[in-house]
């Protein structure tokens, strides 16, 4: 049985609004048309425990074993976090005047190095939205355990 510490590989799908939203299945992706050829589908790896992946996450593989497959839901606070109206923030659109791009409402952007989305856009000023797009999102994931490496003991 998996424990924090061990180290897993695990394929997942999930899904958000009863939508599959990623996978690390090729097949799944090409049946939900998320396919991109340039990624690598393989399971994904991490050590249980170390923060690595959302906590909901973490915690549900405890106590799984090899080959046993379960679906979770995550509330946001074991996810990406509720959303906070204090990370929407409107700046002066000239401060856009030396960007290589012309801002428009839909476009993910990089602002001081933090993942934004343009959420408005008016002659004046740009609205940036700094929460994840899963932030107040319920995620529900299908898990499935490939391999476990248990902690080294010491």
């Amino acid at each position: 049985m998996i424990k924090k510490g061990d180290y897993v590989k695990v394929d997942y799908v999930l899904e958000v609004d009863g939508k599959v939203i990623d996978t690390s299945i090729e097949e799944v992706a090409k049946e939900n048309n998320i396919y991109y050829p340039e990624r690598e589908y393989k399971p994904i790896g991490f050590i249980v425990g170390n923060g690595e992946l959302i906590e909901g996450f973490e915690e549900a593989v405890i106590g799984m074993d090899i080959g046993e497959e379960k679906t979770v839901t995550i509330p946001p606070e074991k996810g990406y976090g509720l959303r906070d109206e204090r990370l929407i923030q409107e700046i002066p659109k000239e401060m856009f005047a030396d960007a290589d791009f012309e801002p428009q409402e839909g476009m993910l952007i990089l602002a001081s190095g933090i993942p934004a989305k343009i959420i408005k856009v008016t002659d004046d000023t740009v609205t940036l939205d700094f929460n994840h797009e899963l932030a107040g999102k319920e995620l529900k994931f299908t898990i499935k355990v490939r391999d476990v490496q248990p902690a080294e003991s010491e």
